[in-house]
């Protein structure tokens, strides 16, 4: 076939046409415009939110759409069209900077998503995202509002346990810190309140914990694990003050059991939320190790574990009764003893 002008341009359109058909006309057909099983329409509050959500430009950095292939935070369900039901535009977003939001609701307090507004490295020390204090606490509370809406129904569900769970919270820490900390103690399976730490304190987990911390939890906790970080003004109930968790061993041990499950799982209620999809077994059980060691001055890998040790722990893993028996290091000193 010999090359003309006037293939070039019927071939174009063709291709063209074929395009917009796939694309546009095609999904028009097949899709069904009707609501999914968990939609709901928006509040005017959280329509609100909505508008301030386009307006920053959100979209450039979050999409809202779970694909089969995604595994992290909201990925319970993969996303349908009917999710999107009266929506213009809308907001799949194709950039995953940050995690995708398609069904964030109910996943984190309020109160957490008010810290991060204000400013993302209060609650997450490691985030690119900017800060939007500059909108004002009204406008900040309409994108929370805008933010815990996504997901429909499942996310109201959420929501309802994250509220119930709110008011057992800060009943607890009204009653002071010890009651506090029984409480807490009481939201952890008793097996995981007597077990051990499955890692030892070695220098290297101590070390390797010290950097998580300071990535994941430092922006709540504080330096110094008191509570006391930039976002803790902004928190209600407050982070937990580590310090005082001396007082409060389990038969004369525990520890390591207690801050791996509410590490895993978070506090549902608090703003403390569950790492179990953003660190691996071996990194909660450092960081615990790093809380321990540090700041309660107490570590618990002199009590007996079961079961094979991982092949790097190497002679640090020897049978307890083939080890000096540590006991609690000395206060304000860091490292393993």
């Amino acid at each position: 076939m010999r090359k003309s002008d006037s293939i070039i341009i019927i071939g174009s359109l063709m291709v063209v046409f074929a395009a917009t058909l796939a694309v546009v006309y095609w999904p028009v057909f097949t899709i069904p415009n009707r609501p999914s099983d968990l939609w709901r329409p928006l509040t005017d509050l959280e329509e609100r939110g909505r508008r301030l959500y386009i307006a920053n430009g959100c979209t450039n950095c979050h999409s809202q759409y779970i694909r089969p292939q995604d595994w992290g935070i909201g990925a319970e369900r993969i996303s349908q069209a009917g999710d999107y039901y009266n929506q213009r535009p809308h907001l799949l977003g194709s950039e995953r900077t940050g995690p995708d939001l398609a069904q964030e609701g109910g996943e984190h307090s309020d109160d957490w998503h008010i810290a991060h507004f204000i400013n993302p490295r209060f609650t997450s020390p490691r985030s690119l995202m900017p800060r939007f204090a500059y909108e004002g606490m009204d406008n900040i509370k309409a994108l929370v509002a805008y933010v815990q809406s996504l997901g429909g129904d499942d996310a109201d569900a959420r929501m309802e346990i994250q509220r119930r769970f709110h008011k057992e919270a800060v009943a607890a820490y009204e009653r002071g810190p010890d009651e506090n900390v029984k409480w807490l103690h009481s939201r952890v399976p008793k097996t995981w309140r007597a077990m051990p730490s499955e890692s030892p304190a070695t220098e290297a987990s101590v070390a390797r914990g010290e950097k998580i911390y300071q990535d994941f939890c430092i922006g709540c906790h504080g330096p110094v694990g008191d509570g006391n970080g930039p976002a803790a003004e902004h928190l209600y109930p407050p982070p937990l003050n580590f310090t005082i968790l001396r007082r409060h061993l389990v038969d004369g041990k525990y520890i390591g059991g207690i801050l791996y499950y509410q590490i895993m799982n978070g506090i549902t209620g608090t703003a403390m939320p569950y790492f179990k999809k953003h660190l691996e077994s071996a990194k909660i059980w450092d960081v615990g190790n790093y809380i321990m060691v540090n700041f309660i001055n107490w570590r618990d890998d002199q009590l007996p574990t079961e079961g094979i040790p991982a092949s790097y722990e190497g002679k640090e893993a020897a049978p307890v009764s083939e080890q000096p028996q540590p006991g609690p290091t000395e206060p304000g000193r860091g490292g393993a003893r």
